[in-house]
């Protein structure tokens, strides 16, 4: 009995001893860390991320230490080291979880995409995610497969399950095909710069950015606040826009249809008027060009630039209301109108075409009826004839 009294008084003195140990280890790491913390920021993130993690696993280990030192009863000392064992692995794994979290934040806190120029942060933000979303995976994994290994049962069945791993392999690579090739096309996106997040891009014919790029599929933010998930293989099978593959800036247009009295050379000095009036525009480009010319209207083309995608299109409409207001005060005669050409049946036919014409009616406005008719169609006329000038028609007979 006091042999007995012995062993339990030394395995509490080794147990306490144990744990002081790994509090002194405890709060001299914390005592370095505000030390470095006085010139540098990022230790107080690391505090804030591994100070419970690491303050359980030093814990944790002393507990273990102790036990597999003066523990005294043979009996239970199996089951309570691997306990022990079990509860270090997860605290180890916590650990470097918030590491890996530290890591991947600090990086992302020095790459912001809340700034214009912003290209090389969001490639950098995308590839960032996504390590951290596969580390933090394959530390669960190995976390998981260290605890499994704990059990006699599972390594006496290790060498079988090694034996075998070929077929398993064979087997769950192609029961996960559509999981796999998401997840390599995920890797794929995130390393070979072809998709970042917060890229603006028009997809099935929708437009948004991307929110979101996991190892499995990719969110995308619409412009009406929606949201469209699509698997990572869409976006390396499928042909998609990338408004913002290496740069943001864009070039937009603005189409008018107006009436041939328009004066190209008066819409242009009040186009420079307009984008000099705005912040909206960058000040790249700035052109008016009359592109058609049929059908009765003159089609005036301005093209301008902008900053990014959500800049050219409220800069586009600013333009066209600054040129359809302007033009209803200023150039009244301009509007778009539809012409009617209103005849009787009994007026003359034109005068004949001019003598070098090679054929009749080869006129395009004078000339036979043939040559009538196609100038009412190059004008967009409609001929309409009066009611009353309509010949008499004979009486019906009784």
């Amino acid at each position: 009995m006091h042999v007995f009294d012995n062993a339990w008084l030394n395995f509490a003195v080794t147990f306490v001893a144990c744990v002081v140990v790994a509090t002194i280890v405890t709060l001299l790491v914390a005592w370095i860390a505000r030390l470095v913390a006085r010139r540098r920021s990022w230790p107080h993130r690391l505090v804030h991320h591994a100070r419970l993690p690491f303050r359980t696993l030093v814990l944790l280990a002393g507990m273990w230490t102790a036990v597999g030192l003066a523990f005294p009863e043979a009996s239970w000392l199996p089951a309570l080291t691997q306990l022990l064992s079990i509860l270090v692995i997860i605290a180890a794994a916590w650990l470097l979880g918030a590491l890996v979290t530290f890591a991947t934040d600090l990086t992302l806190g020095r790459n912001r995409i809340d700034v214009p120029d912003n290209r090389v942060a969001r490639r950098i933000r995308t590839q960032t995610l996504i390590v951290r979303r596969l580390a933090i995976a394959l530390i669960v994994v190995i976390a998981l497969g260290a605890i499994l290994l704990t059990f006699p049962a599972v390594r006496a069945v290790g060498a079988s399950v090694l034996a075998s791993a070929g077929i398993a392999s064979i087997v769950a690579g192609l029961a996960a095909q559509t999981v796999l090739a998401n997840m390599f096309a995920g890797l794929q996106l995130a390393f070979s710069d072809a998709l970042r997040v917060d890229d603006v891009v028009v997809v099935e014919d929708e437009w948004g950015r991307v929110g979101e790029i996991t190892l499995s599929y990719v969110v995308l933010d619409l412009w009406d606040d929606r949201r469209l998930v699509l698997p990572c293989t869409y976006f390396t099978t499928q042909p998609f826009q990338n408004w913002t593959r290496r740069g943001s800036e864009l070039l937009g247009s603005v189409e008018l249809d107006v009436d041939w009295r328009v004066s190209p050379a008066r819409m242009r000095e009040h186009l420079d008027d307009v984008l000099a009036r705005t912040d909206l525009w960058d000040g790249r480009a700035s052109v008016l060009q009359v592109t058609e010319a049929t059908g009765g209207l003159v089609r005036i083309r301005i093209l301008v630039t902008a900053a990014d995608a959500p800049t050219l299109f409220d800069l586009r409409c600013h333009v066209r209301e600054a040129m359809v207001t302007w033009m209803q005060h200023t150039m009244p005669a301009a509007l778009p109108v539809q012409r009617v050409l209103v005849t009787s049946a009994g007026d003359p036919q034109p005068a004949p075409a001019r003598e070098h014409s090679p054929e009749p009616g080869a006129g395009l406005f004078t000339g036979s009826a043939e040559a009538e008719e196609r100038a009412s169609a190059f004008t967009n006329a409609i001929p309409v004839i009066r009611p009353e000038d309509d010949p008499p028609r004979p009486p019906r007979e009784a």
